[in-house]
C-alpha cells in the first residue's frame, strides 16, 4: 500500500472519474437547443440525461467483474473506445430516440473509467490514504463542473450542440492515450475473479448483505442523487424559469462546483484530526437541513434566484465531505473484490441518481419546486440510510 500516488496517476484518475460530469455538464447548456432542434419539450430532452444515468448504473455492474477477472486496463480500453464511438454518433444523429440510445451507450463505455479508477485507488492505498486521495481526485474532477458548462455554453454559441459531443469524443481519445501510455496494471494477485455471471452475482450478493457496506453506499448515493436532481432540473430552472443565458448558466453551475472542490480539500485536511465517520455523519445532518431550507425557499419563492442559489451552494459544499468519506469507508474492507465492490457502489448510486433525475423530469412544472423537493428528499434519505444500516451509535 502506498502513502500517495504519482501526480501523473492522479491527473489521469481524476480525468477518468470526471467522465460523468464532463459528459453531463458540458451539454447541459445545450438541452433547450436540443429540444428545439428535435421539436420536443425540454422535459422530453431531459430523458437524454436519464438514459445516461441508467447506462452509468448498469455499465458499472459490468465493468467491475471484468476488472477483477481480466485486470484494470483491458476493460478501460474497451470502455473508452465505446465512449468515443458513441460520442461521435451523438454528434451525427438526427433522431431524438437515437440520441437517447447513444447517450446510454456513451455512459456504458465511459463508466469504465469511473469504476476502475476507484478500484485502482483501493489497490494502491490504505483506507485513510484512500479517503485523502478521493478528496484530492475531487479537486481534479471538480474542475469539470466548473469548466464544462462554461465551455459547453460557448461551443453552443459558436458551433451548435453537436460540436459539444465532438469535443467529448476528443476527451475520450485523450484519456485512452494517457491510460495506455502511463498507467500500469494494479490488480492484486489475490483478487477474487468472477469467472461467470453466476460467480459475479454471488459476489454482489455477498456485498448486498453487508450492512455497513450498504449503509455507506446508500448514504453517499442519496446525497449524490440530490446533486443529480439539481443537474437535471437546473437548465429548466435557471434558463427558462429565471431567464439566465446559456453562457451565464455555466458560471452559476461552476460556482456550486467550486464549493464542492473547496470542501473536498478541507475534508482532506480534517482527516488528519477526525475520523471519516465523524465527518460523514456531520455532513449528513447538514444535507437534511439544507434540503429542507431549499424546499421552503422554492415553495415560497423567497429571494428569487439568489435565495435559491444559497442553499444549493451549501448543499454542494456538504458533498465534499459526504462523497469521499462514504466511498473510502465502503471500500475499506473490500480489497480482494475491489473492482466488483466499486462497480456495485456505482450501480447503486447512479441507480438512485437515475430515479431522482427521472422524478425531476416527470414532475416538470414552471418553478424550482420539483427540483427542490427531490433534493430535500435525497438529503433526508442519506441521513436515514447511514443511521439505519451503519448503526445508531455511529450517528
Amino acid at each position: 500500500m502506498s502513502a500517495t500516488l504519482p501526480l501523473s496517476w492522479l491527473l489521469i484518475l481524476g480525468g477518468l472519474i470526471a467522465f460523468a460530469p464532463m459528459s453531463i455538464d458540458m451539454y447541459l447548456p445545450g438541452l433547450p437547443a436540443i429540444a428545439a432542434d428535435f421539436s420536443v419539450a425540454t422535459s422530453a430532452a431531459q430523458f437524454t440525461l436519464s438514459s445516461f444515468f441508467i447506462g452509468l448504473a448498469l455499465g458499472q455492474a459490468i465493468h467491475g467483474p471484468l476488472a477483477d477477472r481480466y485486470g484494470r486496463k483491458p476493460p478501460l480500453y474497451l470502455g473508452l473506445t465505446l465512449y468515443v464511438i458513441a460520442s461521435v454518433g451523438c454528434a451525427l444523429t438526427t433522431d431524438m430516440v437515437m440520441l437517447i440510445a447513444l447517450r446510454f451507450i456513451q455512459a456504458i463505455g465511459g463508466c469504465a473509467g469511473i469504476v476502475i479508477a476507484r478500484a485502482i485507488v483501493r489497490d494502491c492505498c490504505d483506507p485513510l490514504t484512500a479517503a485523502r486521495v478521493f478528496s484530492l481526485l475531487m479537486l481534479i474532477m471538480g474542475l469539470a463542473p466548473i469548466l464544462a458548462p462554461f465551455i459547453g455554453g460557448w461551443i453552443l454559441w459558436f458551433a451548435g450542440w453537436r460540436a459539444i459531443f465532438a469535443v467529448l469524443a476528443l476527451f475520450g481519445l485523450g484519456c485512452l492515450f494517457a491510460v495506455w501510455r502511463v498507467l500500469p496494471e494494479t490488480r492484486p494477485a489475490d483478487t477474487i475473479a468472477s469467472t461467470g455471471i453466476g460467480a459475479a452475482l454471488r459476489v454482489y450478493g455477498d456485498l448486498l448483505i453487508d450492512r455497513r457496506f450498504i449503509g455507506y453506499v446508500l448514504s453517499g448515493g442519496f446525497a449524490h442523487a440530490g446533486m443529480f436532481a439539481y443537474i437535471t432540473g437546473s437548465p429548466h430552472v435557471f434558463i427558462e424559469v429565471y431567464g439566465v443565458s446559456a453562457q451565464n448558466f455555466g458560471w452559476l453551475f461552476g460556482l456550486n462546483a467550486l464549493g464542492l472542490i473547496a470542501s473536498s480539500q478541507v475534508n482532506r485536511r480534517l482527516l488528519l484530526r477526525y475520523s471519516t465517520d465523524t465527518l460523514l455523519r456531520r455532513a449528513n445532518r447538514a444535507t437534511v437541513l439544507l434540503g429542507l431550507a431549499m424546499l421552503l425557499i422554492a415553495a415560497s419563492d423567497w429571494g428569487g434566484l439568489p435565495g435559491l442559489l444559497a442553499p444549493l451552494f451549501c448543499y454542494s459544499v456538504s458533498l465534499g465531505f459526504t462523497a469521499p468519506n462514504a466511498m473510502a469507508n465502503a471500500l475499506a474492507q473490500q480489497g480482494q473484490r475491489a473492482g466488483s465492490a466499486s462497480a456495485l457502489i456505482g450501480a447503486l448510486q447512479f441507480g438512485v441518481a437515475t430515479l431522482a433525475s427521472m422524478a425531476v423530469g416527470l414532475a416538470g412544472g414552471g418553478s424550482a419546486l420539483p427540483m427542490a423537493a427531490v433534493i430535500a428528499s435525497c438529503g433526508l434519505l442519506a441521513y436515514i440510510a447511514h443511521r439505519a444500516w451503519v448503526g445508531k451509535g455511529m450517528m
